[in-house]
């Protein structure tokens, strides 16, 4: 969710790395000399599950404007559709994240939660339940799994209301502790299995995960407008996940349990801005001696943590480090790794902050090499985005407007949207990732010459059908030609889709090429086996 902090200063340990990278890149070729850029079949890296974003909080009233507008909004978001000029209608996203609410829309101002941010609960007061709640949510539920996408995550930002200690969905005084009464474990272990049951049931749509504690170890001393919330200590994490099961089991129903969401990824190895309570989630979750907190037994809890690249994407090098790190974290403890949120935050000071919405390539480029090293140096198997839709601020892939209180709008479509599309769209679900080798027109291997980033960054994948995709950023501002071969195998066709400033390129086609191709200045091209 939206925190605008200043980040804490990253550790002096990477002083070394620093040196390092910056002595790497010194021996990048000079412009206008191709780097060969080489696909190891023979070097396999993760698999890559999904890429997403979230409904929260646009889409309860998206999902009420006129049928036109959802269906261009649900295009752009969910197509795998090309138009007649072979550019996709959308950036096909294979993973929906549906915000389960808690209740503060029903309080309205006395729920202390800023307008625009509530949420309906299907839970009423007497116990009984409403499935006429968050409908606007339930229909981009429907437009999404119209469209092809394959899988679909819910969360909890609060337990309802009618279970807190302070009948609030926002944290208040409750310093790291959740805001859960002690009664309530149970309760909101059946309501949120009941609820998955219940849209399965009335909108015939099965939820494949389930993440019940979103950002337990966020900084929840909220001093301005607030939002739904709330902190957990690892122990309390445990034991909410653990009557989660219990209640999913009873209901005999399959859907997967994700932990934990971090708010930071330094919480995931250590400790940030809290105590040990809250800190070294991958020890506590998957180390078996943790009894109190140990979950790699737990019916229906994969090996698998999520977290979300908040805080880290800056300076480059500790953004390096820091994913190596989850990266051999999760290496030790046999698990997998998902980074299921994130948008532009006061510290992203190289594009200026998150405040005030960024049509061009600022920000899209800097998002772009985000998702490279998260999926090159953590080894990400999955890749979301925050917001789908959202107003004057870097956190939503589209802008909307309105002007009577989102009852109607309109939504403009985003270099930022696109440029996920250039990933999304075409590193469909399990697909793998490989290594790439760069050299120079002297066959000298280049250090970092898939990795510069300040100039060329390239990952590469295969789709379960066979095909190639391989992504190239060029942060720079100059022509950067390269050459492209997978080891092995003889010259093939690629097809080429590019994203950059020009109006026209938004995940456009831009021709074919062989072996030899440029990448345009600040652009992301998606080369396609044909």
């Amino acid at each position: 969710m939206k925190k605008d902090k200043k980040m804490m200063p990253w550790k002096r340990g990477s002083k070394c790395l620093m040196a390092t990278v910056v002595f790497s890149l010194s021996l990048l070729p000079a412009q206008g000399e191709a780097v060969h850029f080489t696909i190891l079949p023979t070097s396999p890296e993760q698999h890559i599950q999904h890429f997403g974003a979230s409904d929260a909080w646009s889409m309860q009233f998206l999902g009420l404007w006129p049928e036109k507008q959802q269906e261009q909004i649900a295009d752009w978001l969910f197509s795998v559709e090309n138009d007649e000029t072979g550019k996709p209608k959308g950036i096909g996203l294979s993973l929906w994240r549906f915000n389960l609410g808690a209740g503060s829309e029903e309080q309205g101002e006395a729920s202390q939660i800023q307008r625009g941010t509530r949420t309906q609960c299907f839970l009423n007061a007497d116990g009984t339940y409403d499935w006429n709640k968050q409908a606007g949510q339930r229909r981009f539920l429907k437009l999404a799994k119209q469209r092809g996408v394959p899988y679909l995550l819910a969360f909890c930002n609060s337990a309802p209301v009618f279970y807190t200690q302070n009948g609030l969905a926002t944290n208040t005084g409750r310093g790291g502790t959740i805001n859960l009464k002690d009664d309530c474990y149970q309760k909101f272990g059946k309501f949120i299995a009941t609820s998955l049951k219940g849209i399965e049931e009335h909108d015939g749509i099965h939820i494949d995960y389930m993440s019940p504690i979103n950002e337990p170890d966020g900084h929840w001393n909220w001093t301005g407008p607030k939002q739904e919330g709330s902190p957990a200590t690892n122990r309390e994490v445990a034991r909410v996940v653990r009557e989660l099961s219990k209640a999913l089991v009873k209901e005999k129903m399959n859907t997967q349990i994700l932990i934990n969401e971090s708010s930071d990824y330094r919480c995931m190895l250590a400790t940030h801005e809290t105590d040990w309570q809250r800190g070294y989630e991958i020890n506590a979750f998957f180390t078996k001696d943790s009894t109190k907190t140990y979950l790699g037994n737990v019916k229906q809890v994969p090996m698998l943590i999520g977290g979300h690249s908040y805080w880290t994407n800056t300076p480059v090098p500790y953004m390096r480090e820091v994913r190596m790190q989850i990266r051999e974290a999760c290496r030790q403890k046999g698990i997998k790794f998902w980074q299921t949120e994130t948008c532009i935050m006061g510290n992203d000071e190289e594009i200026g902050g998150g405040g005030g919405y960024d049509f061009s390539m600022k920000t899209a480029l800097y998002v772009a090499r985000i998702i490279h090293h998260d999926l090159v140096y953590a080894n990400a198997e999955s890749w979301s985005w925050w917001r789908a839709a959202g107003g004057d601020y870097r956190d939503g892939l589209l802008r909307i407007y309105s002007r009577d209180g989102w009852q109607t709008g309109w939504a403009v479509d985003s270099k930022l949207l696109w440029s996920l599309g250039n990933y999304s769209r075409f590193i469909r679900p399990g697909a793998q990732r490989y290594d790439i080798s760069a050299t120079d027109a002297a066959g000298k291997q280049v250090e970092e010459g898939y990795n510069d980033p300040r100039g060329v960054m390239c990952s590469a994948y295969r789709n379960v059908d066979g095909k190639w995709v391989m992504v190239a950023i060029n942060y720079s501002e100059d022509v950067k030609p390269i050459t492209l071969q997978v080891a092995g195998m003889s010259r093939m066709e690629w097809e080429m889709y590019r994203t950059s400033d020009v109006s026209s390129e938004s995940l456009a086609p831009v021709g074919k090429c062989m072996e030899k191709a440029v990448l345009a200045p600040r652009s992301i091209t998606t080369f396609v086996q044909e």
